[in-house]
């Protein structure tokens, strides 16, 4: 082109004119390809992967669906039709059939309460059917590391957990570590954040929400490392102060650390929403601020 194209800041990417003719090439020699494996090529091209070796292929899928939206590329069709989740009309996977008699008491008229990790088994599907039917947000599209949990109550279950990446910049957050731009972008992978949290609405149990969290946070940072080959050491969530109070984050011992001004970012713009949330931090270890600084 006569003219040199305009640069694009995507995903932690910086994507120029070269980038962009790259990008086009691979389309036009493999225009019978789905989009999910053309996100692979461009990350196998790239070389862009996680610190464990998998390619950042969904990040890289977000970007093209941004560079599309800006009309630089033009992407193929989609081979089949996404199926869209809805509260009122999705099926339960062909997993299980879940019990919803009601479950009341309180956590000590139980024997037992245990987690599971169900990212990549085939219980993740009921996860995400659960959460997209029975959350008020529906289900994360989540872009990087991400676990998701079960919580069994005596067998029964009771709640769903999902932790993802860190968000990218918090004022009251960063404010807390104490960190500045450079570090903080080498060194957020060891922060993430508590993206869901589910109590099943038959499920009425004193208490159970903080138990559960607290029980899932002793085993998220080993099976986090053993996924990912990353260490994390501290925890953030948002919560909605116009719908919760944050009750089971301060059972749980989390430290709220102050508010976000209901700003988000759409695209390289940020627009008001007003909503702010409620920011809770819970560090994982005593030097969580050294380990961040480093």
């Amino acid at each position: 082109m006569g003219m040199a194209e305009t640069s694009y800041s995507i995903r932690g990417r910086q994507i120029d004119g070269q980038d962009l003719s790259t990008i086009r090439d691979l389309i036009r020699g493999n225009e019978f390809l789905g989009r999910t494996a053309l996100s692979r090529l461009l990350c196998e091209q790239w070389h862009w992967e996680q610190s464990n070796g998998r390619l950042k292929d969904r990040a890289c899928r977000v970007l093209l669906l941004a560079l599309e939206s800006k009309g630089v590329i033009k992407l193929p069709a989609r081979l089949r039709v996404r199926e869209s989740f809805n509260r009122r009309g999705q099926t339960l996977p062909d997993l299980c059939e879940i019990d919803q008699e009601a479950v009341t008491g309180k956590v000590s008229d139980f024997r037992s309460l245990t987690i599971e990790m169900v990212r990549f088994t085939p219980e993740e599907k009921l996860w995400d059917h659960l959460v997209h039917t029975y959350h008020y947000l529906g289900h994360p599209w989540i872009v990087g590391s991400y676990l998701k949990y079960l919580a069994y109550l005596d067998g029964r279950l009771v709640a769903c957990l999902g932790w993802g990446s860190a968000s990218w910049k918090v004022a009251c957050r960063d404010s807390f570590i104490g960190w500045d731009t450079p570090i903080r972008k080498k060194n957020l992978s060891q922060v993430a954040n508590n993206v869901r949290f589910l109590i099943l609405p038959w499920v009425k149990v004193e208490h159970l929400a903080s138990k559960v969290l607290a029980a899932n946070i002793k085993r998220l940072a080993a099976d986090w490392h053993s996924l990912y080959q990353e260490p994390i050491v501290l925890l953030e969530t948002f919560v909605d102060v116009a719908r919760f109070q944050g009750t089971c984050y301060r059972a749980a011992n989390w430290r709220y650390v102050g508010e976000t001004r209901g700003i988000a970012k759409s695209g390289n713009d940020h627009c008001y929403h007003g909503q702010p949330k409620a920011v809770y931090l819970y560090p994982l270890a005593k030097d969580f601020r050294e380990r961040l600084h480093a």
